[in-house]
């Protein structure tokens, strides 16, 4: 349960306040999210099956004029509506999230060339998880707000759920309804789906600060 003293409402939102250390929370904030960015692109740049959420995100870009970047960003903003439903507060690394992961993507996409030799491409693949995990263990360790994706598993972790369980069954989910709108799935995916979570669970463990 998380203290009624470690955050503060508006309206039907609830925000975590930032805590000691606030230098030390920021930047992992800021160093864990364009992690998080450069992984998602290098699963777009392997060409072998992306993780399940930007399956989603390519689906969504299939069916509309946005590119991958901007349909994360949208896709965040709509969560971030589920959040008071969920009761799980947000913080100024909610809204970082929102803000920098889809950039990062399209401008990594933008720099990084289309990779032809299949050795970098799997290459790109393989550290791609462990890129999310190391991403999402900074900037959710840091302690000031999910990302709205990531909410939707700090919610069910409350709630009894591991972490690696709850994130395993949210990245399946995506990737149905990604797949269903037309998303880029291949084996890559399942490696992606497989994984994450496993790494996401291991690297919270190890950069979680203290409440």
């Amino acid at each position: 349960m998380i203290p009624d003293s470690a955050t503060f409402s508006i309206g039907p939102f609830h925000f975590y306040r930032v805590r000691e250390p606030r230098a030390q929370r920021i930047r992992q904030v800021l160093i864990g999210l364009p992690f998080f960015g450069i992984a998602l692109a290098l699963s777009v740049e392997a060409a072998l099956g992306v993780n399940p959420w930007t399956v989603f995100h390519g689906g969504v870009a299939e069916r509309t004029p946005l590119t991958i970047g901007t349909a994360t960003v949208l896709t965040g903003v709509v969560l971030l509506f589920a959040f008071p439903f969920l009761r799980e507060p947000m913080g100024i690394g909610t809204l970082l999230n929102v803000a920098i992961i889809g950039f990062v993507v399209d401008l990594v996409l933008w720099i990084i060339p289309d990779l032809t030799s299949m050795p970098l491409r799997v290459a790109a693949l393989a550290v791609s998880p462990a890129l999310i995990g190391l991403g999402s263990g900074l900037y959710i360790g840091a302690g000031l707000g999910p990302g709205p994706r990531d909410g939707l598993m700090t919610a069910l972790e409350r709630r009894g759920l591991p972490v690696w369980l709850a994130r395993t069954l949210i990245e399946f989910t995506a990737l149905l309804v990604g797949w269903l709108l037309g998303g880029d799935v291949g084996l890559g995916t399942v490696w992606m789906a497989g994984s994450v979570g496993w790494f996401v669970d291991f690297f919270l463990r190890k950069l979680r600060l203290p409440d």
